[in-house]
């Protein structure tokens, strides 16, 4: 069993964020995410996309602004469990014993639920011993790109993310395959028209109509794929990686379960504190809802604050808060 101060579930954008709160209050946090990487839908849809309404940012990628959160909180080397989801939520005491799927037990004085629309997790093409391929040669985040460096890479799907992974790759892959199902593709025009430039250059070859049908290879490396056209007729192409980005299902799962107040889908919490209905149980972000949210990156970051600034009470109640501004404070270490 570990022991903290505050568990933070989802590693978005807004939980990252939560965790910095956290530190300069000096309460300590763990932060629990079901997927592999830390970013939520910023890291593993939407990396190269723009984003306009982040403060002081004119334009950040999603990338970025998650490597400069995960930055601001280094200094309180936060732990982060990736690849689980929380199972149960049992109330101990005057504590919350939480528990993941691998079996982790980590006791806290508060929890923190930044799940955004719920546990996210990739949606998966239905292909034949995938999951054997999965890690290896079928990646659904990257984290490293140049692994491909001179590789074949298929990627299949029409979105944002398709589309800016295959723009990326182009000048590191040796062929980049784009599969869609459809003729045009679901991003943004400006990444439709990037697209085009680098098909007629040769660096891209986009496969439409095509859907997945089967992966050949071994020991979870694949060597062919087997694509299907709308007519059911097979072709095949030489590949070292597939990219599925077929994006993110979300739901809340365990969360349910819980006893929280449920609101459209989302559990409602006290605008004042960001308290849900189970005292010590927070919401933030997406997930939170209230009357009149605005469900924007930025608002999720002032309920982060909002809600740390409400744990402080949990975690020191003999230790008034005395509020500082962080240019007098600086970083609490």
């Amino acid at each position: 069993m570990e022991k903290t101060d505050v568990v933070i579930i989802g590693a978005g954008p807004v939980g990252i964020f939560a965790a910095f709160e956290a530190g300069m209050l000096g309460i300590k946090s763990h932060i629990i995410d079901i997927l592999e990487i830390a970013g939520g839908q910023c890291s593993s849809l939407y990396p190269e996309k723009p984003i306009y309404d982040i403060p002081a940012y004119p334009q950040i990628t999603g990338a970025d602004l998650i490597n400069n959160l995960l930055k601001q909180i280094e200094p309180f080397k936060v732990p982060f469990h990736l690849s689980q989801h929380v199972t149960n939520l049992e109330v101990v005491a005057e504590s919350f014993l939480i528990k993941t799927s691998k079996n982790l037990v980590i006791q806290a004085r508060a929890v923190v639920i930044a799940a955004g629309s719920g546990a996210f997790v990739h949606k998966k093409p239905p292909l034949e011993n995938i999951e054997s391929y999965e890690g290896k040669s079928i990646f659904y985040t990257i984290q490293n790109s140049q692994i491909f460096n001179q590789k074949i890479v298929a990627i299949a799907g029409g979105g944002d993310s398709a589309a800016d992974w295959a723009i990326l790759l182009s000048n590191i892959a040796k062929k980049v395959y784009l599969i869609h199902r459809r003729d045009n593709l679901r991003c943004l025009p400006e990444s439709a028209n990037k697209i085009d430039q680098l098909i007629t250059q040769g660096k891209i070859e986009k496969l439409t109509p095509y859907q997945l049908g089967a992966i050949k290879g071994q020991n979870g490396m694949m060597e062919k794929i087997i694509l299907y056209d709308m007519n059911n007729n097979p072709k095949e192409i030489k590949a070292d990686y597939l990219l599925p980005f077929f994006g993110l299902s979300a739901e809340l799962g365990p969360i349910y379960d819980w006893g929280f107040d449920i609101e459209k889908k989302n559990i409602s919490v006290n605008f004042a504190n960001m308290q849900t209905s189970l005292k010590g149980v927070y919401a933030i972000g997406d997930v939170a809802y209230y009357p009149h949210k605005l469900k924007l990156i930025l608002t999720g970051f002032a309920e982060a604050a909002t809600a740390m600034h409400d744990i402080y009470n949990i975690i020191f109640p003999d230790k008034p808060l005395h509020f500082e501004y962080s240019t007098t404070k600086g970083i609490v270490k």
